[in-house]
Order: structure tokens, then sequence, then C-alpha cells
């Protein structure tokens, strides 16, 4: 507020080891007290409730999201009415069903969800995921043509076809068409029965945060609607949509979805789901990774998400689709391997270009440029976002990063709050300077001609230039400071009451002042994590664990031989062996005490 000196850093924090400041989280205390009081909760719970928003009405379904007090109707979406009367036609005459999706996870897994109700009910369904690198994204001409050709008479396209009015167009009087899609359209809607997407201009659902398997699964619960109006039910069972909430959890947090409202419920209890091990694909791909505790969003973001990624980034499109699709435990196990080893084959890949990435985007950087364009010969483009995604965390600027092959760079971008490239790439496509461009606030997909690099860099520049004034690294946003001895388990496990954890409910960070390193080593296949065990001056021991340090500031800090007393920000986490619950922290950053 006006008028009002700004608080000084926590612990005094101006620059941590990582070059990044720590401000505390803004939080109304009176309404932390309030929320605590109400519900009979720890002050800690309430004040970190209160941080994020929540007031005294809406944290018990915060803490206890079910699908009963935070599911939409799915009529609230415009084309939902006509998509499920499609649907349940479809169903009664045991039609042919085309399920079109997407190579990522969200479009595996929406069309793994689609693909399985569809048969449970009786029709005959053709799975298919266009190929990254010889079909590009949504349905295409050729495709559509050919699933017409296979006798579809319904097709569905998940997680894409808002802008594919053109190769949908090869359907007309073949096929009808229901597009179940989340991603944002410039052009006209296509002219089919039921255009089904919460980011269409005239939906006003307000769902603009959900991905498409939620967009599918609420497509599900309305056929089935339809389906129990006209008694269909009456000498059948009705299909178990819960069940079906694993994909959609999955989908959820690896399409980076704010985890509040719907979407919270939605993840809170598919995990629920995922617990129980019934889809044979995702217990067997659980098993490769190594996961033995019970699933969380880390677990669908970092252990199951990057494996069924990895096959439309680098390998056979449809593998991960296969996966979640597939019944056999034997085969299941067969293709989940395959697929981790697929995974580290994109890791390489995205070693290679992260290096050179990285070295061009320092020069960028010391440059002073708002924006970092960094283009390749020859960088794989199953990667180029997720480098994108690095060099934008690194630098804290907008980072777009291209791979060069036949004269035309294509490439993926990431922004950073409160800086709009989504609106820069479209802009830069309508003047001409891009191929293809488009996208939304925080990532942007695109094309460009070689000789035309600097143009475009100069275009974002001009476009993006208040970037230029943002910190080398963001702020720390720290929500309470602890001594090593206040660092424990029951204090782990009240904050763990706010899981899932995400976007829109970032993991609670906690400093923990003047700890003393007694123990380090790295750990690890390639030895890029640390793991240390910190002193209190006032008493006490706590584990630690860094990931991706490799041989940043964080890891150089820690591994010090020097031992001087250091303030620690990180995750505050419960670990349970053999039975003993003890707390560990996560450190996301350091600074000299």
């Amino acid at each position: 507020m006006d008028g009002v000196a700004p608080q000084p850093p926590v612990l005094g924090v101006e620059r941590s080891v990582t070059g990044r400041r720590w401000i505390w989280r803004p939080a109304d205390p009176r309404t932390g007290l309030g929320i605590a009081q109400r519900l009979g909760l720890p002050e800690v719970v309430g004040r970190l409730l209160a941080a994020r928003g929540i007031g005294p009405d809406h944290a018990g379904d915060f803490l206890e999201p079910t699908l009963r007090a935070l599911m939409p109707d799915p009529s609230a979406l415009m084309d939902m009415d006509a998509a499920a009367d499609r649907l349940a036609a479809a169903v009664r005459s045991g039609e042919h069903v085309a399920v079109f999706g997407d190579y990522d996870v969200d479009g595996a897994c929406s069309g793994a969800l689609m693909s399985r109700f569809l048969r449970d009910l009786g029709c005959e369904v053709s799975p298919y995921v266009p190929d990254r690198l010889k079909e590009g994204y949504g349905p295409n001409a050729a495709a559509i043509d050919a699933l017409c050709e296979r006798g579809a008479t319904l097709i569905v396209c998940v997680d894409c076809g808002i802008a594919a009015a053109e190769a949908l167009a090869v359907a007309d009087g073949r096929a009808d068409v229901v597009v179940l899609d989340h991603h944002k359209a410039e052009g006209p809607i296509p002219r089919i029965i039921a255009a089904v997407n919460p980011n269409r201009l005239d939906c006003g659902s307000g769902l603009h945060h959900v991905c498409a398997a939620a967009v599918a699964f609420l497509a599900a619960a309305a056929t089935v609607r339809v389906l129990r109006k006209a008694n269909w039910f009456a000498r059948r069972s009705e299909p178990d949509l819960l069940a079906l909430l694993d994909l959609v959890a999955l989908a959820t947090v690896c399409d980076v979805m704010p985890l509040t409202g719907f979407n919270r419920a939605l993840v809170a209890q598919g995990l629920k789901v995922m617990g129980r091990r019934g889809r044979a694909g995702i217990a067997a791909l659980l098993d490769v990774t190594g996961a033995r505790d019970a699933p969380s969003a880390h677990t669908l973001g970092f252990l199951l998400g990057p494996r069924i990624n990895a096959s439309g980034r680098i390998g056979e499109p449809d593998l991960g689709l296969r996966l979640l699709l597939c019944e056999d435990a034997v085969e299941a196990r067969a293709i989940a391997e395959k697929l981790d080893t697929v995974n580290r084959r994109r890791q390489e890949v995205e070693g290679e270009v992260l290096a050179a990435a990285h070295a061009m985007a320092e020069r960028q950087a010391e440059e002073g440029r708002a924006v970092l364009l960094l283009v390749g010969e020859g960088w794989h483009p199953g990667v180029v976002g997720i480098v994108a995604g690095r060099m934008k965390e690194r630098f804290n600027r907008p980072a777009c990063v291209a791979g060069l092959s036949d004269g035309l760079a294509k490439g993926s971008g990431r922004s950073v709050p409160g800086v709009d490239l989504g609106a820069a790439v479209i802009a830069a496509r309508q003047s001409g300077l891009l191929e293809t461009g488009g996208g939304h606030a925080m990532a942007a997909g695109f094309s460009f001609r070689a000789g035309r690099a600097e143009e475009v860099h100069a275009f974002f520049e001009e476009r993006l230039k208040h970037a230029a004034l943002l910190p080398a690294a963001a702020d720390l946003l720290v929500e309470g400071t602890l001594n090593v001895l206040a660092a424990q388990a029951d204090l782990a496990q009240e904050v763990a009451r706010l899981a899932p954890f995400g976007p829109g409910n970032e993991e609670p960070v906690f400093a923990i002042q003047r700890a003393r390193v007694v123990k380090a080593d790295r750990v690890g296949k390639d030895g890029g994590t640390v793991r240390a065990i910190v002193e209190g001056e006032g008493g006490g021991r706590l584990k630690t664990i860094c990931f991706r340090a490799k041989d940043g500031p964080l890891a150089q800090t820690l591994l010090a031989p020097d031992r001087v007393p250091l303030h620690l920000c990180g995750h505050l986490r419960a670990e349970q062996w053999n039975g003993e619950t003890t707390a560990a922290l996560q450190v996301v950053d350091a600074a000299p005490a």
C-alpha cells in the first residue's frame, strides 16, 4: 500500500548464494488466527491458509476437497449438452468412435479416459496420437481421412481440435466430430457437433484453468447423466467414473494447472485412486520409477509425467497412451521399462541442448537482454520447451529456445509472472516475422526462417522491454523462520495437510536459522544431489537434501569445508522409515548467517 515502508528481507538476506532476496509471503495474521480457531487447527495451518487467500468459510473444503462440494455442473460448459447427447447416441448404437489425442501427458490421459469410458459402454474405439515430427500438433487432414476410412462414425478430439477447423472439415458427411479441448483459439470455432472448451470466448463456465482430461471427465459425467435419464442402465451397471480420476490427477499436475477449487478436488481424490494401484499401466510405471510411498503431486510431476511425455517428445508418440490403456501386468511392465529407457535418452538429449543454451543465455543476460532467444542447429524440438523452462528459472527472464533444421527454427518459450509472452509471439506472427506462433501468457510455440533470428529477437525485446527491469533472480517467498530444534516431524505433518502442492498452492518455504553442516556428500546416479546433516546452534540435528545441485552455488555452499553457519530455505517434510517419522528439509536456497 502507498505510504507503507517495505518490510526488511527475511533474516536480512538481500542476496542469497543463488542471487535471490528472501521476502515474507503476505498474509493477514488475524485471518489465519480466525481460521485456526473456527476449525480447531494449529495456528501455523491457519496462517498458511490465509497466505493462500483462503478464508474461514472455504478452509474446510480446501483441507478436505471433495467432488461433491467442488464439482461444477458439466452443462455449464458451452456445447457440453450437445456433446453428451452425441456421445450417448454412440453408446446406445455401439458405434465405432475414433479418439484423436495429443502426445503429451494431458493428451495421453484424456485419450485413455475417453477411450476406456466408451469401450466400457460398448463402443468400438480407435485411439490415435499424431507423430510430433511428421504430423505436428492436432488433427490433420490425412489422419482424419484415414479414421473415416476405417469406419469411424464419431471422432472425439481430446486436448486438441479447437483450432483445426480446416482439418476437421474432411470428416463432413462421413463422421460427426466432438472436440474436448482447453487451448485458446484465435480463429473461428470448427463447425462440428460440439466444441467443448472452457477457454472459448463465448463459454461462461469460468473453468478457464482446467486441463483437457478434466473436460473429458466432465463429458463422461454428462454422458452418464443422459444415459441414466434414458433408463439405459436399467439392465446394465453404470461405469465407475471415480476410477478415472487417477488419469485426471496426472494430467492436471503435469499440465501445470492451478491446484485450487475443482482441480484440487480432482487431484486429491485422484491420488487416492492411484494409491490403490488399480490401473496396470500406472502401477507398472510406479514400480519402474521405484516409487514406494503413497503417490503425491511430486510423484505425478517428477516421476510419472516426464516418462509419459518422453515418448511424445523423442519416441513412439502413442507409447504413453498404450501404457495407460494396458490391462495386462506383464505387457504394462514392458511398456513402462521402455518409457523409462526413452526418458533416459530424453535426459541425455536435453542435457546436450541445455549446456549449449546455458552458455548463450549467460552472454545475453550479461548484455542486459529483456528476453532470451537461444537458437541451435539440430536441437531436438522435443526438448526445447523443457530447456526454455530451465532458462527462465535460472535467469528470471522470458526464454525462447529453438532448434534449427532445414532453414527453419522451431521453438518453444516460457515466461515469468507479469510478462505476456504469448501476446508477443502472436503479434510477431501477425507482423510476418514468424511462420507460426501462438500461446498464452506463460508459454508459447513458434517458428521462423533461419535468417530472421535477430529481427525476431529485436521484436521480442521491444514488446517485452519491461522484463529487463526484473532482478536477475526471482524473490523467494518465505512463510516462517525456525531454528533446527523447532523443525520437527509434527510440524512437517501439519504443513502436509495443505497438500497437494502446486501452482496456486505452492509448498510453504521455511527459513532455518543459523545451521551448521556437520556432514555432507553427493548422492544419485550422477552425483548431482547433495545430502547433508545440519546442526543448530541451540542443539538438534536435521537431515537435508538438495536436488539438481550439481556444481552450482548450493552444492558449493553445502559441501564447503569451512562449515560456517548458514541460513537455509526449503520445504519441511515428514519422512517415514522403519516405522519412525522424522523431519527433513528439501533445500532450495542458502545464505551465510
